[in-house]
């Protein structure tokens, strides 16, 4: 029972950490209570996608004529787009057994505890105790659904969102507490299917992480389709009367009362750290998140964590990035600490948004002159081609060396454009090196280079 390294949690932050591992030649364990792959794979990022994917589809379906395609009478098959979407995680989960197996890694299913001494104690799935050690024990717990004590959810009227992904039918009415990339993923993907939506958020714009200029764009976008937006607002209270959500919303103008199917909580997430040892071994936390440095070493020698448990953005890319660079340091490899400025961020409404860096507000603040440069799709030939003329590219420049401070988009597939401007930062790349980078024709990515050209005056197609 002693392995090299023992990773707690197979998300994309624990499954990535162990698959280097055994790369890196470690005997490695990976304990998982539930099913590999973790929230993202089987309750998040992956099933949300088929859903959305769904729900485009339909979206052109009934928007058909403007293609010059006749459809009649098409409708959505609820129970259906459901089914597909949990299909599609458990393939995914299937695939990460296998990726498991090819790589030598022992899964324990079993809910663990860390303990003193390297060790950890598994309460195994198949019932009983037992014990393991390692010279190295990286926890990824992961997150799940933040609770508000004025918002219980109960799982049938108040739900998150695991019950979200899974109801058995369409709901007529709901109300989404909070804006960010869960409640507006749900919020596009349910006004979409039906179901009228009220979007409640407590800040001054939607996606409020994001350049205001991107959430006013997508906030004008949610109109569109019918969802009611209810921004410097919150959710006081709900009642439930005759199977009906009724929500309190204290809003600038007064306090209201709405009534709804059902109301989907999004305020964020909190990490599992209940339970899992941390006070018995003397791992120090912080504000709900264990403690690291920038390799990912707690407190404690031989005991590290990584993703959504502790600090820095909860995103799957984020912790696959950790969880690498941890094990690569454990190994003694030359590894960089990860640039948290350089992280891109995705939501995947429609349209989509996509941005890194620094946003327009926040370069100023931080002292820099700059320059800024947006295109919009209006202008961009691929993007009226594909009946996508919403939204745009926006980037921000500092205006001393010409270095990219940060990328703001919302349109057509900009969540596959990013990785350009993550890259580009990486590597340091000027403005100007941005206008004499040759896009193809007729393309989206075109607009990179004409906001780029935009901002220092040499844009073509405006």
């Amino acid at each position: 029972m002693n392995y090299d390294i023992i990773v707690i949690g197979s998300g994309p932050g624990g499954y990535v950490t162990a698959i280097r591992a055994s790369q890196l030649g470690y005997k490695t364990a990976i304990i998982e209570k539930e099913s590999l792959g973790g929230v993202c794979l089987n309750w998040g990022c992956i099933p949300t996608k088929a859903l959305l994917k769904s729900a485009q589809v339909f979206e052109y379906i009934k928007h058909a004529k403007d293609y010059g395609i006749s459809a009649e009478n098409t409708k959505a098959d609820f129970p259906a787009v459901i089914k597909r979407s949990r299909d599609v995680a458990d393939s995914m989960s299937k695939g990460v057994q296998f990726l498991m197996k090819k790589n030598k890694i022992e899964v324990i299913y079993g809910t663990a505890k860390v303990k003193p001494g390297k060790k950890v104690e598994v309460q195994l799935k198949e019932g009983g105790t037992q014990t393991y050690s390692a010279q190295h024990i990286i926890i990824a717990v992961g997150a799940r659904s933040r609770q508000l004590p004025n918002l219980p959810q109960d799982g049938k009227n108040i739900i998150g969102y695991r019950e979200a992904l899974t109801l058995k039918e369409l709901p007529k009415s709901m109300i989404v507490v909070g804006s960010g990339a869960i409640g507006s993923e749900f919020a596009y993907f349910y006004a979409t299917m039906g179901t009228q939506i009220t979007l409640v958020e407590f800040m001054p714009n939607i996606v409020p992480l994001e350049d205001e200029e991107v959430s006013k764009q997508l906030e004008k976008s949610f109109k569109k389709i019918g969802i009611e937006v209810m921004t410097n607002s919150s959710v006081e209270k709900v009642e439930i009367k005759n199977n009906k959500c009724i929500a309190t919303i204290k809003t600038a103008n007064g306090t209201i009362t709405k009534e709804a199917d059902k109301v989907l909580s999004a305020v964020g997430i909190q990490a599992n750290l209940e339970g899992i040892g941390l006070e018995e071994v003397g791992i120090k936390t912080n504000n709900g998140k264990i403690t690291v440095d920038e390799y990912y070493r707690t407190n404690v020698p031989g005991y590290y964590a990584i993703g959504d448990c502790v600090g820095g953005q909860a995103l799957a890319h984020v912790a696959s990035a950790e969880g690498i660079i941890c094990v690569e340091k454990i190994k003694g490899l030359h590894v960089e600490p990860l640039n948290y400025n350089n992280i891109p961020a995705c939501t995947y409404t429609t349209p989509e948004i996509a941005s890194v860096g620094y946003t327009e507000k926040k370069a100023k603040e931080a002292g820099y002159e700059i320059k800024v440069g947006k295109f919009p799709f209006t202008a961009s030939g691929k993007a009226k081609a594909a009946g996508a003329p919403d939204g745009f590219v926006k980037l921000i420049f500092d205006a001393k060396y010409g270095e990219l401070l940060g990328a703001h988009m919302i349109g057509h597939n900009v969540t596959e454009m990013i990785a350009e401007i993550v890259a580009a930062r990486k590597l340091e790349t000027t403005g100007h090196e941005l206008i004499k980078t040759v896009h193809p024709h007729p393309t989206i990515s075109e607009a990179i280079m004409e906001a780029a050209a935009a901002a220092y005056g040499e844009v073509i197609h405006l």
